[in-house]
């Protein structure tokens, strides 16, 4: 079975550097996603407050995933990598599940 979720390692980096600037120490990243956007879903990512019970937890690089349950039919295979451009950064997901993306890159659909 594949694994639901990787990372890069500029992903990785990003996310441990994160991690160490939060005050509320937090147990990793959360990441789901919801309906919205102009392609019909679109992801999201928070800090991870604690464990929900049925939570998949993938541990890639020294780095903890919480994959809400409902997201993970979703993200099976995607690969989260961290692009940093001359104006803006921001994280990526390289989802093999998309049919089609909006142009802005911000929302997809399966």
């Amino acid at each position: 079975m594949k694994q639901v979720i990787t990372l890069s390692n500029s992903a990785a980096s990003k996310i441990k550097e994160i991690m160490s600037k939060d005050q509320n120490k937090s147990l990793g990243v959360r990441v789901g996603v919801k309906s919205g956007g102009c392609a019909g879903m679109s992801y999201i990512m928070e800090y991870a407050k604690e464990i929900n019970p049925n939570d998949e937890i993938i541990e890639d690089k020294g780095v903890k995933v919480f994959v809400d349950p409902s997201a993970i039919i979703y993200l099976i295979g995607t690969e989260m990598d961290y692009k940093k451009e001359e104006f803006s950064s921001t994280f990526v997901f390289k989802n093999p599940n998309e049919t089609e993306r909006c142009g802005c890159g911000e929302s997809f659909k399966i």
